[in-house]
């Protein structure tokens, strides 16, 4: 029989030291898009048209990897069994990798020229992109082995979601300051990405110290044995919620990289103002605020799904409404900046505490199949969501071209301002939508089951 590790309470220590996880990621995954990409062309002086082409191909490994690495870990530790724990030890290791392949990356690049440039630069993000998932995957499933009620798997998700804000807003601070001393050179650059990976780096062994396995399985030998790589494929016919989840995962992500590219035209085109944009961003800090700290309360109280799923149809709600005030009048600015920052602060909720439910699904896959495969499920539902980010990202402008978009124009026809209305404050009202249909009628964990799997648990407990 399996083996189960499982402390009574999860402690504030252990709440602290999950959110340093993603903190510590993000201090140098967040630099990852505009600074790096200004670091190629204009330090390193590569061509627009090459960069594209590696861009692509690194993207294509980004999203092969994150499944990869997640079923060599369930592999290994269904064979070695670690004593110190199946995803601790992995972050462990991932850390210096990390920091110190970020580092080079913004370093040696810069001390060559021409094609041992570029090849330094792809070896060098191929090695980061690898060490990053090394760390990043054993982070996000090693809340299933933390947590083991919606409360509790709440109480992480909420820690991960404040500790990913925390890391993506002092790397955006910290770098461009220590650029701006060094005037842009190339000495700025790394000695600004070696800042960034210092402060990370402590930040993630902060999470390894911090962190324990509470529910640690050990597999049965005959069980260990028939876990495969190809096990991921069997889990979307008979896993539901992981399905649900998946559905969830490219809504969302499309969802936020359309709002993210599209927002600015909707406060320069239609409002006419582009400081409209930060105003936005500001009143939308505290709400995400709110929702950090009441969304454990919440769950508590209504479960996590039913509150993920309540804040989705609110969200939903709130955007229709607005596409229909849109429609008949010429709404105020700020009127619409609190409306949609309210509509996307509900439908945001889903993504702070959809790790709770990643936790779930995994706790479900062993119910039906008898394998505990965290890695090669949370590995998946991670490329799912780089799909939605590669949608997102990549249509964005096109779908603003069929709006009958004219760069430069001072002013944009009636028709093109309807469209950007469209794609602004409909389009994410219609995501939404999809996410709350894969919870209504895909998810299919009912309290029924939760008492079948926690009576599952506990035999294998005995």
């Amino acid at each position: 029989m399996a083996k189960t590790k499982t402390n009574e309470t999860l402690t504030m220590k252990h709440k602290i030291g999950y959110g340093m996880g993603d903190a510590g990621g993000c201090m140098t995954f967040a630099l990852m898009t505009g600074i790096f990409s200004a670091y190629c062309t204009d330090i390193l002086a590569i061509p627009a048209g090459v960069l594209a082409v590696i861009v692509l191909i690194w993207n294509v490994w980004d999203a092969v990897n994150d499944p990869m690495m997640g079923a060599l870990m369930d592999k290994m530790f269904a064979k070695n069994k670690n004593p110190k724990g199946k995803f601790r030890p992995w972050l462990f290791r991932a850390t210096p990798i990390v920091a110190i392949c970020f580092a080079l990356l913004f370093t040696v690049p810069a001390l060559v020229d021409g094609i041992a440039s570029i090849a330094m630069l792809f070896v060098l993000k191929l090695a980061y992109e690898a060490g990053y998932t090394m760390f990043n995957i054993p982070m996000g499933s090693l809340l299933s082995a933390m947590a083991n009620t919606d409360g509790e798997r709440a109480a992480l998700s909420s820690a991960r979601g404040f500790g990913s804000m925390v890391g993506n807003m002092v790397p955006m601070m910290v770098f461009p300051m220590i650029l701006q001393a060094f005037k842009g050179s190339a000495t700025g650059y790394s000695i600004a990405a070696t800042v960034c990976a210092a402060i990370g780096a402590v930040m993630c062994f902060g999470h390894y110290f911090l962190t324990e396995e509470r529910n640690v399985s050990e597999t049965p030998t005959e069980v260990a044995d028939n876990i495969k790589m190809t096990d991921i494929f069997n889990v979307f016919r008979v896993n539901r919620p992981f399905v649900a989840l998946c559905i969830h995962g490219i809504c969302m992500c499309t969802m936020q990289n359309l709002a993210s590219a599209l927002s600015v035209y909707m406060y320069k085109d239609v409002f006419g103002r582009y400081d409209l944009l930060t105003m936005a961003t500001v009143v939308s800090a505290p709400m995400g605020l709110i929702f950090y700290v009441f969304g454990p309360w919440a769950a508590r109280k209504l479960g996590l799904e039913k509150m993920i799923r309540l804040g989705l149809l609110l969200s939903i709600v709130l955007f229709g409404s607005l596409f229909g005030l849109h429609c008949i009048m010429d709404v105020n600015p700020w009127v619409h900046i609190v409306w949609s920052g309210l509509a996307t602060g509900f439908s945001s909720m889903s993504v702070i505490f959809q790790w709770g439910l990643v936790g779930e699904a995994i706790d479900y896959n062993e119910y039906v199949t008898g394998k505990r495969t965290e890695g090669s499920i949370y590995g998946t539902f991670n490329l799912t969501r780089r799909i939605g980010n590669t949608i997102g990202t990549s249509s964005a402008l096109a779908m603003l071209a069929l709006t009958g978009y004219v760069s430069g124009a001072a002013v944009q026809t009636a028709t093109v301002i309807f469209g950007i209305k469209v794609l602004c404050v409909l389009l994410p009202g219609l995501f939404a939508l999809g996410s709350w249909a894969a919870f209504k009628f895909v998810w299919n964990i009912t309290p029924e089951t939760r008492e079948k799997m926690a009576a599952f648990k506990a035999g294998k407990a005995e």
